[in-house]
């Protein structure tokens, strides 16, 4: 992991905010790969000055995007069939695919934004939306709202703890407890409010 991290460093060092937008966008889409090894030693570099913060963000979030939008794009034109039949490649099975697929029919444009906060399932939520032919501005808008979040945390944790490791995984399981809190009171206030907006 070391090496990976490495790697990352010596890569977002080299190529930049552009390396960055690169590797978001492959960890966003089809080769999903761990966000925190890209933008945590990217706010890392910010903090010895040789990136920029806000543009580490910005470049992570437009990444993001990009690689969101691969799979939408895939399912919006060519559908389920053909995500399972090389999804299978990358861990996505029929089973996944279809809890993802009901998760998103049942609280539609929210789960976008939910999702993108949750590590393991943020670059699947693109699928779904790209099958039912989501409103692609209203994709756009809630995919990089929730990455905002998810990368400025990421960059943050880089930028202020820097190299020490054990001290960014301690932050970093507490962080994704108080997200998951966090998503669940969203998700809570969301279905209340559809509820009674049905009612009337």
């Amino acid at each position: 992991m070391q090496e990976i991290i490495q790697f990352i460093v010596d890569t977002a060092s080299s190529w930049g905010y552009l390396g960055i937008i690169i590797l978001m966008t492959l960890e966003s889409s089809f080769i999903p790969f761990p966000s925190e090894v890209v933008m945590i030693p990217a706010g890392y570099l910010a903090h010895k000055g040789e990136l920029n913060l806000f543009l580490c963000i910005l470049s992570g979030v437009f990444g993001s995007v990009l690689g969101a939008l691969i799979n939408y794009y895939i399912c919006f034109f060519w559908g389920k069939k053909f995500v399972l039949k090389f999804g299978k490649y990358f861990g996505i099975n029929e089973k996944k695919f279809s809890k993802f697929e009901e998760f998103f029919l049942k609280y539609g444009e929210i789960s976008t934004f939910i999702c993108r906060l949750l590590p393991g399932i943020r670059q699947y939520i693109s699928m779904p939306a790209g099958l039912s032919k989501m409103k692609l501005l209203n994709f756009i808008f809630f995919t990089a709202l929730g990455s905002a979040i998810w990368v400025s945390i990421l960059a943050f944790l880089g930028y202020f703890i820097g190299e020490n490791e054990e001290l960014i995984k301690t932050y970093l399981n507490q962080i994704l407890i108080f997200i998951i809190i966090f998503c669940l009171i969203v998700v809570f206030i969301y279905v209340k409010v559809k509820i009674k907006k049905n009612k009337f």
